[in-house]
């Protein structure tokens, strides 16, 4: 039996499941993949709407995202709600020399 490709989801997690590193988690398993994630924002929300927001600090969004990528072989990553300027700073950073594909 073949490993299956590990695939990094970096995004904000929807505790409604619906969308988010929830979501993006489903498909990877969908398709045969290890889902991944780095979380860069918590939300509550349901089918209704979003009833509010928190993010960790950028710094921790970076430990993340380096412990993953530094213990497991990332086959590809995808980013969504990335929330601030600053997280947004750490990810691009912390992606630019990687030699997988990324989908933005």
């Amino acid at each position: 039996m073949a490993t299956p490709p590990c695939i990094l989801t970096v995004a904000g997690s929807d505790s409604g499941g619906g969308a988010g590193i929830q979501a993006d988690l489903k498909t990877m398993t969908v398709i045969g993949g290890f889902g991944m994630s780095v979380i860069t924002a918590l939300t509550a929300q349901n089918g209704l709407g979003v009833d509010g927001i928190h993010a960790p600090e950028p710094g921790f969004v970076l430990q993340q995202l380096r412990t993953v990528l530094d213990g497991f072989p990332v086959a590809a990553a995808k980013t969504g709600m990335l929330f601030s300027a600053e997280i947004i700073e750490v990810v691009e950073k912390a992606l630019q020399d990687r030699l997988f594909p990324l989908v933005v």
